[in-house]
């Protein structure tokens, strides 16, 4: 049940991150868009400490037929994205981790 939800956290991230050009990656904040019914069924298993349960076949042919749905949404987001092909923060972020290290402001 865990990994399921990490494959929709990671799914839906990168959807909304191509969307918005913003993180996010709190399940919860990103169902209240995407309005996934399967999703706060899982979170209360979790939560419930049942993130360990199994599947049935009917619900494991469910969420493989969601994660495709959504890896097609992920390619179309990033097919439309108007987010940089490259990173062009390289230089700052590697300025930014020396000074870090280094214990400088």
């Amino acid at each position: 049940m865990k990994p399921l939800l990490y494959v929709y956290r990671v799914l839906l991230t990168g959807i909304h991150l191509m969307r918005t050009g913003e993180v996010e990656a709190n399940i919860v904040h990103l169902n209240a868009d995407a309005k996934l019914p399967q999703i706060p069924e899982l979170v209360a298993r979790k939560l419930a400490g049942r993130e360990k349960s199994t599947l049935d076949d009917a619900d494991v042919t469910f969420h493989e037929t969601e994660v495709a749905r959504l890896r097609n949404a992920l390619e179309d987001a990033g097919a439309s994205s108007s987010l940089a092909e490259e990173p062009t923060a390289r230089e700052a972020l590697h300025d930014l981790l020396l000074r870090i290290r280094l214990g400088k402001p």
